[in-house]
Order: C-alpha cells, then structure tokens, then sequence
C-alpha cells in the first residue's frame, strides 16, 4: 500500500507538469529513489506503468536511479525531470 500511495503523489506531480507544459504525452520520466523507499528500480518500473494506466504519462519511459543511502533523501521517490510530446 505504500508504494501506491508514493505512486500517486507521483503522477500527480507528472500530470501537474504536463499541464504546465500544454503537453499532448509525457514521453519520459526520471526518478531518483531511496533504498528506504522498499523499491528496487524494476520494481518501480512495475509500479509506474501500473500508476501511469490512463493517464498522460501512460507508456512513457521510466529511468531509474538509486539515491545513496546516506543521502537525507534516502526514504524517498523524487521526480528528477518529464519530457513532454507539446504535438
């Protein structure tokens, strides 16, 4: 459960984005997640195109990178960029 509530906080901040940018498709998205986040990166990928399922982001690319875990960040999903298809 906690992982999709991390994922929705998530595509609200992709959706919100998109908006800003008038964009038609969000066509890449880039995380940076914590090891205390319980996900590994494939694991969120799983979680994402499930949470991104009729929504604008919907079949974007998902990059992934791991935070270190001394990093104050470590417990976290942080939205790092969203590239956008304005067309």
């Amino acid at each position: 459960m906690h992982e999709a509530a991390l994922l929705k906080d998530l595509v609200r901040e992709i959706e919100s984005v998109a908006e800003r940018e008038h964009a038609g498709a969000v066509t890449c998205v880039r995380v940076r997640i914590g090891p205390m986040s319980h996900m590994t990166p494939d694991h969120f990928v799983e979680h994402f195109v499930d949470a991104t399922r009729g929504t604008i982001a919907e079949g974007a690319r998902c990059e992934v990178e791991q935070i270190d875990p001394g990093d104050p960040l470590a417990q976290s999903i942080v939205l790092d960029s969203v590239d956008v298809d304005v067309g």
